[in-house]
């Protein structure tokens, strides 16, 4: 087994602290604390997976420690509660050890927020329910600390506000700030759902447009693409959520609406000239299937949900 390396020291360092916007010479030393002692950032939306990129923290971290200490900051109720490294002090877990390097951050609840999520939107590969939460956090801390420097904010300024706040999350950020408003929705969609699109079984825009439907809807829909075995595309999702605004997303009309679907996935194809002779030539595509899905829900009643 190779030596342990030192290590680093303040001035390798430097660049994690730049991260975090820290001054350099505030930066406390680095410190080995037990394990133990160490507890998950509370509501942490990142999730820390036994994967294959895990066993590779793990051989390092077992070859050669943990080469960057884990921010941390106090807890009131003892202990030190981790900003950034919970992948690192998992794998230090299964290696077995002991004790592991910090640094001691003196962050408020907003800022250590913030810090924890900047840190890890670094990572290469995150998944959408990931950068949903994560994303959801950051902008709920930067409105209470906007908020906490305008007392005289009042209601009729919030939607400037809250544009305000999108717009400072996405400075120096991948994602524009319509990006990241759409990321947010995702958090409301139930778990199963939002599972979903991180399997890649739902593709994002569909998945925004299906956060905008009640939770008893979301509920319906998965027992009709289950039974249907098909999943919404871009269009139908667009389609149920006007479904729901009008109040009339029950689990018949999506039935109807997404056994369009199924007979697309079976490749059943309808000739051009076999549907037209029963619309007029000025009807829209959009026109043509809203009759459509609408025969199919009679049908279906007709015939007792066959």
């Amino acid at each position: 087994m190779a030596a342990k390396k030192p290590l680093p020291d303040r001035v390798q360092l430097k660049g994690l602290d730049s991260l975090f916007g820290i001054d350099q010479e505030q930066t406390g030393q680095v410190l080995d604390v037990p394990i133990r002692e160490l507890f998950p950032f509370q509501n942490h939306p990142f999730k820390v997976l036994d994967d294959e990129k895990m066993a590779q923290t793990v051989e390092s971290v077992r070859e050669n420690g943990i080469l960057v200490p884990i921010m941390v900051r106090n807890r009131p109720e003892g202990g030190y509660e981790v900003i950034s490294g919970h992948r690192r002090k998992h794998a230090a877990e299964i290696v077995g050890l002991e004790t592991v390097p910090v640094i001691i951050r003196d962050l408020t609840d907003d800022e250590a927020v913030i810090a924890m999520v900047d840190a890890n939107l670094q990572r290469e590969e995150i998944l959408p329910s990931e950068k949903a939460f994560a994303y959801k956090m950051k902008l709920d801390a930067i409105k209470r600390q906007n908020k906490a420097g305008r007392p005289e904010s009042n209601n009729s300024r919030q939607v400037g506000e809250n544009l305000w706040s999108v717009n400072q999350l996405s400075e120096g950020n991948s994602d524009s700030a319509r990006t990241i408003q759409r990321y947010i929705r995702l958090t409301e969609l139930l778990p199963q759902l939002l599972e979903m699109v991180d399997n890649k079984k739902i593709k994002f825009n569909p998945a925004v447009e299906l956060s905008y439907i009640t939770p008893s809807e979301q509920f319906l829909l998965m027992e009709v693409m289950e039974e249907d075995n098909v999943v919404p595309s871009l269009s139908q999702a667009q389609q149920i959520k006007k479904l729901s605004q009008e109040k009339r997303c029950t689990k018949e009309a999506l039935h109807a609406l997404l056994a369009v679907a199924s007979i697309k996935e079976r490749n059943v194809v309808i000739k051009h000239e076999i549907i037209m002779q029963y619309f007029p030539a000025e009807a829209s595509d959009a026109e043509i299937e809203s009759l459509i899905v609408r025969l199919l829900d009679d049908y279906r009643k007709k015939h007792g949900g066959v």
